[in-house]
C-alpha cells in the first residue's frame, strides 16, 4: 500500500490482474462443474480461490475473486456468464423504462461478499486484499449490447444520441459500484480497483463528457474510506490524462504505452501500475526477464510503481513463469535500490 501512496518501499510491489484463477490447476479443480456466477456467491470458494495465488507466488497483494457482473446479478438483473462467450443479458437496457431493473444495492444483497472478505482478512494477515468492481462504461456496454461487443455500437449510439438516458444509466451504475465497493471495504478490503475494461473504445473528448463525471463520483465517494484507489482500463493510452483526473491514487497502464511515457500523460501526484504484456510470458525466459527489467526501469520514473501485467493473466499461462516473475521483480528492484 506504500507504493499506492507514493511512499518509499524496500522493493517494487507486484501482483497480477486475474491471478486468482484462470491459469492455476488448483483453481480449475475447485471450479470444476461450478458455474462462474455461482462460484462468486460461495464464500468458501471465494476465499480458497483468492488465496491460491498468494500461496503459490510471492505477490504483495491478493485480488478478491469475483466478477464485475456480480452486483448486477445481486440486484436481480437476468444475466449469465456463458463459457467461451462472456456475460449475456436476457433483457438489454435500451429505454428509460428499462432502467427500473437497476434498483439500489444494499449489503444484504451480497452477504457472501462480506463473509468472504472477512474470512480473507483473517487469513491474509499483513498481505493486502484488493477489492474491485466494474467501471461504468464497461457495465453499461454489457447491459446495452446484451453481451460482449467488439464495436460497442448500441452503447455509443445511446451515448451520442440519447445523452440524458445515458447519464441516467451511468448514474445508477455509479451508485451500484459505490455500494459494492463500500461493502468490500467495510468487510476489510485494503484497497480497491475499478476495472473499466472497455472504456478504451471511447475518444478522449467523449470520455471527458460522458464517462469521467460518473467515474469521478465513484472515486470521490471512496475517498473518505481512506483506502488506496486504482483505476484501470484496456487500450486507454489516449485516456491516461483524463483517467488520472478521475480521482484514483493509482492509474493502471496497459502494455501499449511505456511507463515513462505514461508519466508524462498522467497528472502529478499519481502512482502507476503495470505494465508487462501478458503475452510476453509465453516467450523464452530471457525475453521475459529483459522485458520485465525494462518495465521496472521505466517505472522508476513514476512517483510510485506497482508492477503488474498490462491486462489479466491469460488462461494458458504457465504458473511457474508467474512465480519466477514475481521473484524477479523483488530481486531486481531490491538490487536497484541498493546501487
Amino acid at each position: 500500500m506504500l507504493a499506492c501512496r507514493r511512499r518509499p518501499v524496500p522493493h517494487t510491489p507486484v501482483w497480477f490482474m486475474r491471478q486468482a484463477g484462470r491459469s492455476l490447476p488448483e483453481y480449475l479443480r475447485v471450479r470444476e462443474g461450478v458455474p462462474m456466477l455461482e462460484s462468486c456467491t460461495r464464500p468458501d470458494m471465494i476465499v480458497e480461490i483468492t488465496m491460491q495465488p498468494v500461496r503459490r507466488y510471492a505477490v504483495d497483494a491478493a485480488i478478491f475473486f469475483s466478477d464485475i457482473m456480480v452486483p448486477l446479478k445481486a440486484i436481480g438483473v437476468d444475466l449469465d456468464i456463458k463459457p467461451g462467450v462472456g456475460p449475456v443479458i436476457a433483457d438489454p437496457i435500451r429505454t428509460a423504462a428499462d432502467l427500473d431493473a437497476l434498483r439500489p444495492l444494499v449489503p444484504d444483497d451480497v452477504p457472501y461478499v462480506t463473509e468472504a472478505v472477512q474470512g480473507l482478512a483473517g487469513e491474509l494477515g499483513t498481505t493486502p486484499l484488493i477489492g474491485f468492481a466494474g467501471g461504468p462504461f464497461t457495465l453499461a456496454s454489457y447491459l446495452i449490447e446484451g453481451g460482449p461487443s467488439k464495436n460497442h455500437e448500441r452503447t455509443k449510439a445511446m451515448m451520442y444520441g440519447a445523452p440524458e438516458l445515458w447519464a441516467s444509466l451511468l448514474d445508477r451504475l455509479a451508485d451500484l459500484t459505490i455500494a459494492f465497493l463500500k461493502v468490500q471495504v467495510a468487510a476489510g478490503a485494503s484497497a480497491v480497483q475499478l476495472f473499466d475494461s472497455w472504456v478504451g473504445a471511447v475518444a478522449a473528448v467523449d470520455y471527458r463528457e460522458s464517462v469521467l463525471p460518473h467515474t469521478r463520483r465513484i472515486f470521490a465517494a471512496m475517498e473518505p474510506l481512506g483506502v488506496p484507489r486504482i483505476h484501470f482500463g484496456v487500450g486507454t493510452g489516449e485516456l491516461l490524462g483524463p483517467m488520472g483526473e478521475a480521482g484514483a491514487d493509482v492509474v493502471g497502464v496497459d502494455w501499449r504505452v511505456p511507463l515513462d511515457e505514461a508519466v508524462s500523460r498522467v497528472e502529478p501526484g499519481k502512482a502507476l501500475q503495470g505494465n508487462l504484456d501478458p503475452a510476453i510470458l509465453f516467450a523464452p525466459w530471457e525475453i521475459v526477464e529483459r522485458r520485465a527489467r525494462d518495465v521496472l526501469a521505466r517505472g522508476r520514473t513514476a512517483e510510485g510503481h506497482i508492477f503488474n501485467l498490462g491486462h489479466g493473466v491469460l488462461p494458458s499461462t504457465d504458473p511457474d513463469v508467474l512465480a519466477r516473475l514475481a521473484d524477479l521483480v523483488h530481486e531486481a528492484s531490491t538490487e536497484d535500490r541498493l546501487q
